[in-house]
């Protein structure tokens, strides 16, 4: 159970390195978006006293623009942005959805398509029904009945591919056309600006952090779940490349059979670690990393872990006793940091003065198997206090 740590042993620095990571200001537009609120940034003295550090903080994404999920953030603004280039034939970014969907009225035989575990996908295809678009969707193998349910109560089709998420990829980019555009979160050869698009989108919820912590003490660890790398990137490009004065200790956690991340730090390029992707952790089964976000990574991440099931599902029960819902990848960071070692602690430069941020990235996108590992229902977790958690 104990996570498996890997030290970076880069050297380059902020002023070293562009990452070229989508345009724009996604802010404004996820502002326009029906039902947008920022989400709750969480104290949680329990878990510090438990890790043994200062203060843990919680940025809650199991309802996101009405999704349990943050993922609609990435995919709405890359759905808008190439809804822009390939069939409104403009290059600035888009002020609102009202603006696309105007745009798109008098148009017909349009639809998007997207390869996703679970979250992606669902918001892709949230997406197309807002814009009045057809929607296909591919998963891969495995993927739980709940998730292939609730995308295809969004309106989209759903087709399961043989195989991993990476099959599901490449089946998915088949769709491309003139009338069909593809929404992927990872990157390929020739196919670029959409999955950057989806970085930037991420940029959102770490602008929405930022303007919670403004005159509290700064952070000094963060952490990212990780599958193709797309998060974890958005997170780097903020705390590792735009100007700030306190740069945090960066620390990306993947499950321990699709660490495809860690992997290529150890060979120092891109490696795919080959399928079956077992783990429960289902939005983190990526066997390959995403081309664009390979670099930022390679270059600005300071740890890895690799964890087994048992360490999310401790992190799922941990913030259930708090009241928080999170799914297997949202609780990933948190029961990995928990299941640490002492030694790891100390080279990881943890102590008792030390602000940790983690991001629960997801609710029980699995309800079936949140109540085997957390004893209770989503609904019977969120009716109970909050008393041990405060916003911040």
């Amino acid at each position: 159970m104990t996570p498996e740590l890997l030290l970076s042993k880069h050297t380059d620095t902020p002023s070293d390195f562009q990452s070229g990571i989508g345009q724009g200001d996604p802010w404004p537009f996820h502002k326009s978006m029906p039902g947008y609120e920022a989400t709750p940034l969480y104290n949680c003295p329990t878990l510090a006293k438990r890790l043994g550090v200062a203060t843990v903080l919680v940025k809650d994404e199991s309802l996101r623009l009405g999704l349990p999920s943050f993922k609609m953030l990435g995919a709405s603004w890359a759905t808008a942005n190439a809804i822009q280039r390939h069939w409104l034939g403009k290059s600035e970014p888009p002020v609102s959805l009202d603006e696309i969907k105007k745009a798109l009225a008098s148009r017909t035989g349009l639809s998007l398509a997207a390869a996703t575990d679970g979250n992606h996908g669902r918001g892709v295809a949230r997406m197309a029904k807002l814009l009045g678009l057809e929607c296909s969707i591919f998963v891969p193998s495995g993927t739980a009945l709940s998730r292939i349910e609730d995308i295809a109560s969004e309106g989209a089709s759903v087709t399961v591919v043989p195989g991993t998420y990476d099959d599901a990829i490449l089946r998915s980019a088949e769709e491309q056309s003139e009338t069909t555009l593809v929404i992927s979160d990872t990157s390929w050869e020739g196919y670029i600006d959409t999955p950057a698009d989806v970085i930037r989108g991420y940029s959102t919820m770490f602008r929405e952090i930022d303007e919670s912590l403004i005159g509290k003490p700064q952070v000094d660890v963060v952490s990212f779940q990780s599958g193709v790398g797309s998060f974890a990137a958005a997170g780097l490009v903020h705390y590792k490349l735009e100007p700030r004065s306190h740069r945090p200790l960066t620390v990306i956690v993947e499950p321990e059979d699709a660490n495809s991340l860690m992997k290529s730090a150890e060979r120092g390029e891109i490696t795919e670690v080959p399928g079956p992707h077992r783990s429960m952790m289902a939005g983190l089964n990526c066997g390959l990393p995403s081309m664009i976000a390979w670099p930022i990574v390679s270059q600005f991440s300071d740890a890895f872990l690799a964890v087994d099931d048992e360490a999310a599902y401790l992190g799922m029960q941990l913030f259930a006793e708090l009241g928080i819902v999170a799914g297997e990848s949202g609780a990933a960071t948190l029961g990995a940091f928990a299941s640490l070692k002492k030694s790891q602690y100390g080279q990881l430069g943890l102590d008792s003065e030390s602000v940790v941020l983690f991001i629960n990235t997801e609710g029980a996108t699995d309800p079936v198997n949140y109540l085997i590992q957390v004893g209770k229902s989503p609904e019977e977790v969120l009716k109970d206090s909050k008393s041990l958690i405060e916003k911040v």
